[in-house]
């Protein structure tokens, strides 16, 4: 049986598309500041996601303009947290998942 393009549309959108939910994630369950290359690394460990180096970069990069994540420098290497803002921001799209999901459940 083939995958339908629907289905793999779907998978890239809930994977790929939608980074900083895993991002998060890891870094709260880490409970530890991260390098952007750990991210990626733990990304294809936990979740089976393996996007190119540049695109966690980039996302981890957008998410510290938004405010979701904090960086700072230690040792010549660049550190991210999860803020107070990336976790609500995570807490409300759960919640907006789960609203989708009982309305398509069979």
């Amino acid at each position: 049986m083939s995958t339908s393009r629907a289905y793999i549309r779907l998978v890239k959108k809930l994977t790929v598309e939608n980074l900083w939910l895993y991002i998060v994630k890891i870094l709260m369950e880490e409970g530890r500041p991260l390098r952007a290359y750990d991210i990626k690394v733990r990304l294809r460990e936990k979740f089976g996601i393996d996007p190119p180096a540049v695109t966690v970069y980039t996302v981890v990069y957008r998410m510290s303009r938004d405010g979701l994540l904090s960086r700072r420098q230690e040792n010549g290497e660049t550190l991210y947290s999860v803020t107070e803002r990336g976790i609500n921001a995570f807490k409300n799209a759960l919640v907006l998942i789960e609203e989708i999901l009982s309305k398509l459940k069979l």
